[in-house]
């Protein structure tokens, strides 16, 4: 018996997902939590904003001017930054995690009453449902969220992990039950 069996409740219903976490499955999991939380959205309207006005005030004061200096480029190629982590900034920060994932090979996650335990090659985390006592389910995923304003903290479920048919019914009956979904 490993440790994993030791810390599911008997009596209570389980859900077993085994799965390799990859790039995409973050970059969804930033998206969801990003649309969910004050920040994120702040983000998703301030810097397209931001971006265009630097865009914008770069390009008048080109035509206005008639002169290529350094601050209208730089007002330029900041919005342009800005537009880019709008548009890709969820994939670019899941890429940084790509040799993490890489190391941390296959992962077993049990889900039951008491919260989830997840497991991979090197580490073993028990999250009871008070540490995030939020979730969102995407097309391919189930992410638990944290309850603080960033919700820095985040445990991504791909449904591609789930072991038997009917335990995604089963997963989405045992978050309802503990955690507010978003």
């Amino acid at each position: 018996m490993n440790t994993n069996d030791q810390a599911v409740r008997r009596d209570e219903r389980t859900v077993e997902l085994v799965y390799r976490t990859t790039t995409a499955d973050i970059a969804q999991a930033l998206r969801a939590r990003d649309a969910h939380t004050a920040a994120g959205r702040r983000r998703r309207w301030a810097f397209p904003l931001a971006g265009t006005f630097g865009i914008g005030l770069g390009v008048l004061v080109i035509v206005t001017d008639g002169t290529v200096a350094g601050a209208p480029t730089g007002l330029m190629t900041a919005g342009v930054v800005l537009w880019v982590i709008t548009l890709f900034g969820p994939r670019i920060q899941a890429r940084a995690f790509r040799g993490l994932l890489e190391r941390s090979g296959e992962t077993r996650a049990v889900i039951d009453g008491s919260g989830a335990l997840v497991t991979a090659a090197s580490c073993e985390s028990r999250i009871g449902w008070a540490a995030q006592p939020r979730y969102v389910e995407t097309a391919d995923a189930f992410v638990m969220l944290s309850d603080d304003k960033q919700a820095v903290s985040m445990t991504v479920l791909p449904k591609r992990g789930i072991q038997a048919p009917g335990d995604a019914d089963a997963l989405r009956a045992i978050l309802d039950a503990n955690l507010r979904r978003l």
